[in-house]
């Protein structure tokens, strides 16, 4: 296994020479202890609330479970062995517990081993159904929810590498399953002797790509790609009976229509494309009878390389087939009007069509959206709720449609930053058909829940009527101090009967069945202990402040068990990630809740409270760009100012010593991180993880900016640290993945980053995790990540001068 690699680090006036050659190192046990604790159960509950199945989850794997073989093609990280994600998060074991006080079942029938997902329940919600891996296959089990019985069903292999691998039939008696073809003969070896150069060509046509990662880059790779990641669709029964649909393909979906007589297929084709991942590939999309015959092709689209980097681009063509729930088989599709492109100007920018079976006719327009649509909540024949959304004017349309005659009129038209005003999700049901749709009320009413509820107060979930005759809506309840409580599913809508999760700062979060009607006590359904008692007593508050500018702004402020103000202020360690706005208004909305369980995690910076240090925990750094200003034009300004004043409340506050403050942050947060050190005096030290610090690099846009580099050359330089590396002197610690997959993230950023700085003589020092992609998760990777970031804190924040006896550096400026 290659070796962890640690880069040259300072010591001193005596600079280091060398790499080191390092093993795993372990944190101290407050630290490891957060890596190696049980993971608190996940659950899955029926749409009745009759039924509840416990989800017992994984540990964190090993490096030596993460170093098993992997292809990276097409956009895509898979198991050649297993045929699925080589990056995956297993259950290990069912319980099943019937509502509201039955008792906990396990499931048996469960393989040896069991490393358990893709879980879903079957339209009549009597059994539910999952995937098992073992060491070279995924097989499909079921479970019978009255006998807590599991079993495999059939012997066919899954194929899971372009998502999940099946979907229940309509009438429960069996699934759409996407299997590895039978006798598809050897996997096609590696190529090691080309058989030409690798060509790429265009004829004057514009078009701009982001920086995709794992991209096909040969004819190799185009022969492993189709091997791995064809399909064969076929009907496969409860007893195991199976019926090919169509030939095999590549194939990206296949679901039955809501009446089971068909099904819906897309298959990605050649040409492969070599500049964008598998989902912008040229697809065709088809229904074929449920006997396997095909009925219609509904489109074959070409690859789409050219999609502007917009939140608001589209594809051109037809795109997002799915089935219409509401209904026996109407497949429905959007078309962009503007050919994708947000700077055209368009009144209409998508127009969505239906085709009823036996699609033998002309698609009929059903919708026209002014932004781009985002889909349908379908209810019944005279209502359903269309959605739209524009990134650039962070608008939000919600509409009431009546599919009788298509006629529209607007419910909610609303900025989608401004959480205050987020009227809540709809509450949904399963229908004759199996399909989640709209649970209407009597009187024209629906049933609001999951909405945060965002305050000046902090988040306070609430559930609320909406009458959509009126278009007003009636709040019947919300969480109450001291406990956060979130509705998680509606049990019966009439009734007024809810789950929910409660939870305080030192209670992990647990359910409860809550009667609105009756108004009583909320009924315990699981205990869940507290995953780290050991860290009870951890101070939690809320800071609210301004900026210079007079933005309002919010961090989570995390003080060690037993301290007190008269103990001293004590060194901090301030984690953010930027957010962009286009209202001063939205970016001073407060978020979050105190009264949220202290879920301590290794990922962030919350741990080191267990270290003696001050947290300035998600500290708000908004960048506002109000009307046509880019909010990136003033970007270090607004940086720069934003972390002054939450070291300056801490300071004020007397918890926080201004002379030993660090910075830390991951992915966007760490390049924040690099941008504080290299424009502000604030910080001891810095802590920056998977990051991208060249701009030029990601030239078409980065983030949430979407001028290019040509277009803002003075824009992508300023916010580059790589280009102003001469004026970065703060200690900084570069993490990276090795095996980094998100786009603009290449962990060449770190690497040319760490040598520009070790040029200019600055304290650095880079590890590379093997085999770690963005975010990290062998145990191994977590517990050195932990052992690194508390040995740098130490040095250059704790044990830093004290307050006093030297020049302070908790001030802004320049370096």
């Amino acid at each position: 296994m290659k070796k962890l690699l640690i880069g040259l680090l300072l010591l001193g006036s005596h600079a280091g020479l060398a790499q080191d050659a390092a093993t795993y190192q372990t944190p101290p046990k407050a630290l490891a202890d957060l890596v190696t604790v049980a993971p608190t159960p996940g659950v899955s509950v029926d749409s009745r609330g009759q039924y509840m199945v416990i989800l017992e989850r994984a540990a964190n794997p090993t490096i030596a479970e993460l170093s098993q073989p992997e292809l990276r093609l097409a956009g895509v990280r898979l198991n050649p062995v297993t045929n699925g994600p080589s990056r995956a998060s297993y259950l290990t074991g069912l319980k099943l517990k019937k509502l509201p006080s039955g008792a906990e079942t396990a499931v048996t029938g469960l393989p040896a081993e069991a490393r358990l997902s893709y879980l879903q329940w079957s339209p009549d919600e009597t059994k539910f159904a999952f995937t098992n891996t073992t060491d070279t296959q995924l097989e499909l089990y079921v479970a019978d929810v009255a006998t807590a019985a599991a079993r495999r069903v059939g012997t066919v292999a899954l194929n899971a590498v372009l998502g999940t691998p099946y979907n229940w039939l309509p009438d429960g008696q069996g699934f759409i399953v996407r299997a590895v073809p039978a006798g598809r003969g050897a996997a096609p070896a590696p190529g090691r002797v080309p058989t030409g150069p690798t060509v790429q060509q265009n004829l004057g046509r514009s078009g701009q790509a982001p920086t995709y990662q794992d991209l096909l880059k040969n004819p190799s790779d185009e022969k492993q790609f189709n091997y791995y990641a064809t399909a064969q669709v076929m009907r496969l029964g409860l007893d195991g009976q199976t019926k090919a649909i169509g030939q095999p393909g590549i194939i990206t979906g296949a679901q039955a229509s809501p009446d089971g007589r068909y099904v819906l297929t897309e298959t990605v084709h050649a040409p492969f494309s070599y500049l964008v991942p598998v989902y912008r590939f040229p697809v065709r999309t088809e229904v074929f009878g449920i006997d396997g015959t095909l009925v219609k092709m509904l489109s074959d689209t070409p690859a789409q390389e050219n999609v502007p980097y917009s939140p608001d681009g589209a594809p051109t063509g037809p795109r997002d087939y799915d089935w219409r729930h509401d209904v026996p088989a109407t497949v429905f599709y959007t078309e962009a009007q503007d050919g994708g492109d947000p700077k055209k100007k368009a009144d209409i920018r998508d127009k969505v069509f239906a085709l009823d079976a036996p699609f033998a006719g002309a698609p009929q327009q059903i919708y026209a959206a002014q932004y781009r649509f985002g889909g349908f909540e379908w209810g019944d024949d005279k209502t359903a709720l269309a959605t739209e959304r524009w990134w650039q004017s962070r608008r939000s349309l919600t509409k009431i449609v009546n599919p009788r005659t298509w006629q529209a009129s607007t419910l909610f038209d609303r900025s989608y930053e401004d959480r205050y005003s987020d009227p809540g999700q709809p509450d949904t049901r399963r229908n004759q058909y199996g399909r989640d749709v709209l649970n209407l009320l009597p009187n024209g009413e629906l049933l609001l829940l999951n909405g945060t509820g965002a305050s000046s107060t902090g988040d306070r979930p609430f559930v609320s009527v909406l009458n959509l005759k009126t278009g007003k809506s009636q709040e019947i309840w919300r969480s109450q101090a001291p406990r956060f409580e979130r509705p998680i599913a509606v049990l019966d809508a009439r009734k007024r009967v809810l789950l929910t999760t409660q939870e305080q700062p030192d209670e992990n979060p647990n359910y409860y069945i809550r009667n609105l009607a009756k108004r009583s006590a909320p009924q315990r359904v699981t205990n869940f202990p507290h995953p780290y008692p050991q860290l009870k007593g951890i101070q939690k508050e809320q800071l609210r402040y301004k900026r210079a500018d007079g933005v309002e702004l919010t961090a989570m402020l995390y003080l060690p068990a037993g301290y007190k103000k008269s103990d001293g202020p004590l060194p901090t360690f301030l984690w953010a990630y930027p957010a962009e706005f286009k209202s001063a208004a939205a970016a001073g909305q407060v978020n979050g809740s105190p009264y949220q369980f202290n879920r301590i995690s290794y990922w962030g910076a919350a741990v080191f409270v267990t270290m003696g240090y001050a947290i300035l925990d998600n500290a708000s750094i908004p960048i506002v760009g109000e009307g046509d200003k880019e909010p990136n034009d003033t970007y270090v300004t607004q940086l720069v100012s934003s972390a002054q004043a939450a070291i300056e409340e801490g300071v004020r506050r007397g918890v926080v010593d201004a002379n030993r403050v660090a910075v830390g942050g991951h992915s966007y947060g760490a390049f924040m991180t690099a941008n504080l050190l290299t424009h502000s005096k604030l910080f001891r030290a810095g802590i920056a993880r998977s990051g991208a610090y060249n701009r030029t690099l990601t030239p078409f846009g980065f983030q949430n900016e979407q001028r290019t580099y040509w277009q803002a050359p003075e824009v992508y330089n300023t916010m580059s640290p790589f280009q102003q590396a001469d004026k970065m002197k703060t200690p900084l610690l570069l993490m990276h993945g090795e095996a980094d997959n998100n786009t603009g993230t290449f962990p060449m950023q770190s690497e040319r980053y760490y040598t520009a700085l070790k040029s200019f003589g600055a304290s650095t020092r880079l590890v590379l995790l093997p085999y770690e992609s963005h975010g990290y998760t062998a145990k191994e990777s977590l517990l050195h990540m932990l052992w690194e970031m508390n040995s740098w804190l130490d040095k250059f924040v704790k044990n830093a001068p004290a307050a006093g006896t030297e020049t302070p550096v908790g001030q802004a400026g320049a370096k």
